[in-house]
């Protein structure tokens, strides 16, 4: 190599980014959503440091700080300024939903990445703007799930790519629990989980977007033909503003989903059936995965897999976020916690809840 082209070549490799090291320095913005125990209760895990944390409720912050030992000069009572004197990477909201454009808003622009808690956004309106952003500013716009991290859900995934149990024709996701009062959860999170505008509205917003989520990643895609919603009311005194029953139907050129959000079952559940032409998967619970392989009229052959937790970073989603914010991993097309599939969740979402105002099944 002569001198000149020495010379240029060092000079292209000073002007790479820098690969970042230690733990990733994340901001939280918002404390009203009770999730943020899961983030707070492994600030001590290494792989991130809390570096600020945004919350307009002092009482409530005060209140975190005292049970997770936080320093106080790490809590704002500003967005902006945490953003701008603790210099995070990234950040996790934490507030309602209707917030999360805002903390889109002021981080984007400064470079920051991005991780909300689902959904993506309380309407399409939001959360166009919201991608609009993250590709102007090439960050990274995460939604998190729970069941993202269900081992069980990947093997059905894994099995479904196989064809172990024939193309995918028919699939229910129930997801949901007694009811954000009854469960007791704290006063600041009910107060905007039964809002219409600040959650986007009840137990359809709340549960129906984790069916449609895994709907879209099993399918990889594909949109649904059309969208149908019936929602109710059971518990009036607990939800007088929002629906707490939904059940939304999604029909695709070759397959159907039925999705059973609802905080009226009597136990809390997240769960999944995925029947296929020649076979059915069952994902009970995180751990758990029964394949039935059918046998003539109605003998099937029943294998049931006991599953491990997943591999890090793919089994928690704040060691996921800084393996994807390090480049140390990169999100596959159609990803649960993807920005194209929780763009068609919000799509879903408000066709559903505009099916069951008008009454009638509407054409995506």
């Amino acid at each position: 190599m002569n001198k000149f082209m020495y010379t240029i070549g060092c000079c292209l490799v000073c002007l790479l980014p820098k690969a970042q090291s230690g733990p990733l320095r994340l901001g939280i913005a918002g404390l009203s959503h009770s999730h943020v125990h899961g983030l707070l209760s492994r600030k001590n895990s290494g792989d991130i440091q809390i570096v600020g944390i945004y919350e307009s409720d002092t009482a409530l912050a005060h209140r975190y700080g005292r049970q997770y030992n936080l320093p106080q000069h790490i809590f704002y009572i500003s967005l902006q300024k945490m953003i701008q004197r603790a210099k995070p990477e990234a950040v996790a909201a934490f507030g309602s939903i209707y917030d999360h454009l805002q903390v889109v808003q002021a981080a984007a622009p400064q470079g920051i990445h991005v991780m909300v808690e689902k959904p993506l956004a309380v309407n399409m309106k939001h959360a166009r703007a919201m991608e609009a952003l993250a590709k102007k500013h090439s960050i990274h716009l995460l939604t998190n799930y729970e069941t993202t991290w269900y081992p069980s859900n990947h093997k059905a995934f894994e099995l479904l790519q196989q064809g172990a149990v024939g193309p995918l024709r028919k699939l229910v996701v129930r997801d949901g629990h007694k009811g954000p009062k009854k469960i007791g959860v704290n006063p600041e999170f009910l107060n905007w989980l039964t809002d219409p505008v600040l959650n986007g509205g009840g137990a359809l917003t709340d549960f129906g977007c984790y069916g449609a989520n895994l709907a879209t990643w099993l399918l990889q895609g594909k949109r649904p033909n059309t969208v149908t919603c019936v929602t109710q009311q059971l518990q009036t005194q607990n939800n007088p503003r929002v629906d707490d029953e939904a059940n939304i139907l999604l029909t695709y050129d070759s397959a159907v989903a039925l999705l059973q959000p609802s905080w009226n079952w009597p136990m809390g559940r997240k769960d999944m059936e995925v029947y296929g032409l020649t076979g059915a998967l069952f994902a009970d619970h995180s751990g758990t995965l029964r394949m039935r392989t059918a046998q003539g009229y109605s003998d099937y052959k029943e294998q049931t897999f006991e599953l491990a937790n997943r591999q890090a970073p793919f089994d928690d989603p704040f060691a996921f976020l800084s393996a994807v914010v390090r480049r140390q991993t990169t999100l596959p097309t159609w990803d649960l916690s993807s920005l194209e599939n929780n763009l068609l969740v919000v799509e879903i979402l408000d066709a559903a809840r505009k099916s069951a105002k008008k009454g009638k099944t509407l054409k995506l």
